[in-house]
C-alpha cells in the first residue's frame, strides 16, 4: 500500500484494514475485493504473476 487506508476482503481471510506500507498477497484464484475507508486518497501498487501464455482474469461484481 503506497497511500492512505484500505479495507480487504479476501476469501477465506476475512476483513483486513491496510495502510500505507502494509504488503498483502493474494493467492492466484482467491476472490478479494478493496475499498478506500481513510478520509484521503488511497493508492496501492500491484505486481501480477501469470502464468505464461494464459490470460489475466479480473472477475468484478
Amino acid at each position: 500500500m503506497l497511500e492512505g487506508t484500505w479495507e480487504y476482503q479476501v476469501e477465506g481471510k476475512g476483513v483486513m484494514t491496510l495502510k500505507a506500507g502494509d504488503v498483502l498477497f493474494v493467492p492466484t484464484g482467491t476472490r478479494h475485493a478493496a475499498r478506500n475507508v481513510g478520509q484521503g486518497k488511497a493508492a496501492e501498487l500491484a505486481t501480477y504473476i501469470v502464468e505464461k501464455g494464459k490470460p489475466l482474469v479480473v472477475l468484478a461484481k
